[in-house]
């Protein structure tokens, strides 16, 4: 059986890689397919693979550094592999990936990490943080993005199957699709080792720092906190902003390495996570390293963060406002001596590299299963109309 793997495109490892890079150890001999590649060979070998397949948009000038300037291309681009020898193309979808063209006789299942956010529920939000509300450049930027609608909803009906990485995306799949998805959270990475040592004075946030994270929210509730610490670890376009109307007890960690942040982590009172995002992976590798979460109640998390019983991991705000984080943080110290690591810890353990691969194996065999089934029915020939007569 010959596989393909079609992924959006390749320049940093995030969350969508880390799936990928299961995907991988699941079929190694597995094709990779992607708009473009511009990650270095270290993190192609870390995720499973020697070089991908890539498009015309490799070619393209300033594609490394502006790649969401072609976007208007790229379904035009994903259509142009050639995915014809190919018995089983997964594809791995954030944007694009799932377009690929494939044939009756193939199984396409798709992963999709969510539908196209800035082209559907979160257009209004993207323009605004783009510049585009108003004018000539917001008119292009909308007619664009309807056209990426049109084709993604076209789109939607390629895969034999859909995959979400949440049950949050799985409602909005239903919604912009109408199609029904089967829910496989993605892996996360457990500590090879635990920290047990005693926790220190801090709350963290780790997070690019972009408005729709709401770190800003997060620091502003701080200032109501003053007998607190806040560290935010984390870089991006709004860190000047934040610095300066940070207070004395917050401090600027910038960017840390892995290894830097899951020492924060596994020190820190409690993570916080002021963000609506599909699934949270940051939110799950805190509560591996033994930590108590405190998350905005919308989105992913409210899958993976355990906010009632004797096992609880974790506590809601309803809102990414600073008195509503501020409450949260005064609720959590109340009670936190009821969060123990080992709680913390199993809650992460159910969302492992392992389970992940054997809950995929699993489907893609059960698909399999259908797809052969349904390619060997012959289909019922009606007789001639002169031999009726």
């Amino acid at each position: 059986m010959r596989v393909a793997i079609v992924h959006d495109w390749l320049y940093v490892v995030g969350g969508a890689e880390r799936v990928l890079e299961q995907l991988l150890r699941i079929y190694p001999g597995a094709d990779v397919y992607a708009l473009f590649d511009f990650l270095p060979e270290a993190d192609r070998a870390r995720l499973g693979y020697a070089h991908a397949r890539t498009s015309f948009l490799q070619r393209m000038p300033f594609a490394r550094t502006r790649h969401r300037n072609y976007l208007p291309l790229m379904p035009l681009a994903i259509e142009q592999f050639d995915l014809s020898a190919y018995d089983l193309i997964i594809s791995s979808s954030y944007a694009v990936a799932k377009g690929v063209l494939t044939g009756p006789d193939q199984l396409h299942i798709s992963y999709v990490h969510s539908p196209m956010r800035y082209a559907w529920d979160m257009q209004h939000t993207y323009l605004r943080e783009s510049g585009c509300e108003a004018g000539a450049k917001s008119l292009v930027a909308r007619f664009i993005l309807h056209h990426m609608r049109v084709w993604d909803f076209r789109t939607a009906a390629g895969p034999n199957a859909i995959v979400a990485n949440s049950a949050f995306v799985a409602r909005r799949i239903k919604k912009v699709y109408g199609r029904t998805a089967e829910v496989i959270h993605p892996p996360i990475t457990l500590s090879s080792q635990r920290f047990d040592g005693p926790r220190g004075n801090h709350f963290l946030v780790a997070s690019r720092l972009v408005p729709y994270k709401n770190v800003e929210a997060v620091v502003r509730a701080f200032a109501r906190l003053p007998d607190l610490q806040l560290v935010v670890a984390g870089s991006g376009p709004d860190a000047a902003h934040l610095r300066a109307i940070a207070g004395p007890n917050v401090s600027f960690a910038g960017f840390v390495s892995d290894e830097g942040l899951r020492h924060l982590m596994a020190t820190a009172r409690a993570f916080i996570f002021a963000a609506e995002e599909d699934f949270g992976i940051i939110v799950l590798e805190a509560s591996a390293e033994g930590t108590p979460v405190l998350a905005l109640g919308r989105g992913g998390v409210r899958e993976t963060v355990q906010v009632r019983g004797p096992q609880r991991t974790g506590m809601f705000f309803d809102t990414p406002d600073p008195e509503a984080v501020a409450a949260c943080v005064r609720g959590f110290i109340e009670q936190e001596d009821r969060f123990t690591r080992e709680a913390c810890r199993a809650q992460a353990e159910m969302f492992s590299a392992d389970l992940f691969r054997i809950r995929f194996s699993r489907f893609v065999e059960e698909q399999l299963a259908l797809h052969r089934a349904a390619c060997e029915t012959r289909p019922r020939i009606l007789p001639r109309l002169e031999a009726v007569g």
